[in-house]
Formats: C-alpha cells, structure tokens, sequence
C-alpha cells in the first residue's frame, strides 16, 4: 500500500489561464474529482489514505483518480508556499506594463525578458489601459530599481513601467473557487 501525501497543489483547471485558452478543451469532472481537487487545494499534504477516506474511496483508487488528474493535466504540480517574512526582508512590487509597440515580435521579446527576471514570480498579459501586470518580490527597493531600469532599457520596448509598493497582503491566494466555477459542470 502507497503511502501518498500532497503538498501545495497547483491546480490548472482550465490550462493556468484567466480566460481558458483552451477552451474547446474542458475536461468532464464528476463530483468526486471535484472533491479531490478542492481536498487538495485546502489540505494539500493530505496522505492518499486520508484523502481516499474523505472522498469515499478506496486508497487505490483515490491514487489512481490523482494520477490521472496529473496526467491530464489538471493538478500540473505541487509546490510549497513559503512565508518569507519569516526567514527574509523583501519588498513585493506590482508594476503595470504598457509596451510602445502592440506587434507579436514585441509581445515576446518582452516575455522573454520577464521570464530572464527571477524577481518576476508572476505576469498576466491583460486587457486595458497597458498590457501586463507583474509582482516582483526584491530583496529591496534598490534591486527593484535596478530591475525595473533593465526593463525600461530601450531594447526591451516598454514604454511606460508604473510601481505599486506592496504595504500588506490583506488575501492569500487560497486556491480556485471550484464550487462556484464548476457549477453544473460536474456530473
């Protein structure tokens, strides 16, 4: 018998995008695949005995349910979320991107850069007044500095970078709200 635990599922229920680029490609969940990925979401070092015994299965077959989640995709990975204030200083930054050209060459040089940029832990290509929304998470305000220069140097093509200093994160992201996403999708 496998003992399985879970850390810190991260759930792609519709391919990692807000609008669901892949929209001609929707999964059929059922009610109990359902409660796995809301299981994992909120307790996600959950053992696969526990877990199985929450959904009303057998540990077999749980695992075999969560395989096959991850191969399809679904739960695309585990990760561990870490309280920096607990081990670091940091400062986290959220910064709107408006980029000088709109052409595709643009769009994927700047991408590229962002993806060179560790600090950068998350960027949404968005509609509106400018084109991305990034969160940088410095060591200080002097590494953001220096970062958002780099980004700002004429080769990389943006034309405006506006800093908004993160003073308290009043929410944690705590998962997707699958009950009321997957409303009468669910069998």
């Amino acid at each position: 018998m496998e003992m399985r635990r879970y850390a810190a599922a991260g759930i792609g229920v519709n391919g990692g995008s807000a609008g669901g680029d892949r929209m001609d490609e929707k999964l059929k969940l059922d009610r109990i695949d359902l409660k796995i990925l809301t299981t994992l979401q909120d307790e996600a070092r959950i053992s696969n005995h526990d877990l199985a015994e929450r959904v009303g299965l057998s540990p077999s077959s749980c695992l075999q349910r969560v395989r096959k989640l991850e191969s399809r995709g679904v739960l695309d990975g585990y990760r561990a979320r870490i309280d920096l204030d607990r081990i670091c200083r940091s400062v986290t930054v959220i910064a709107t991107a408006t980029l000088a050209n709109h052409d595709q060459k643009s769009f994927s040089r700047f991408e590229q850069a962002v993806a060179d940029i560790p600090e950068v832990v998350e960027c949404l290509k968005v509609s509106g007044t400018f084109d991305y929304i990034l969160r940088f998470v410095c060591a200080d305000m002097a590494q953001y500095h220096a970062l958002s220069e780099r980004l700002l140097d004429i080769g990389r093509g943006v034309a405006q970078l506006s800093s908004h200093v993160v003073l308290a994160s009043t929410k944690q992201a705590g998962g997707y709200p699958l009950d009321h996403l997957l409303q009468g999708a669910s069998e």
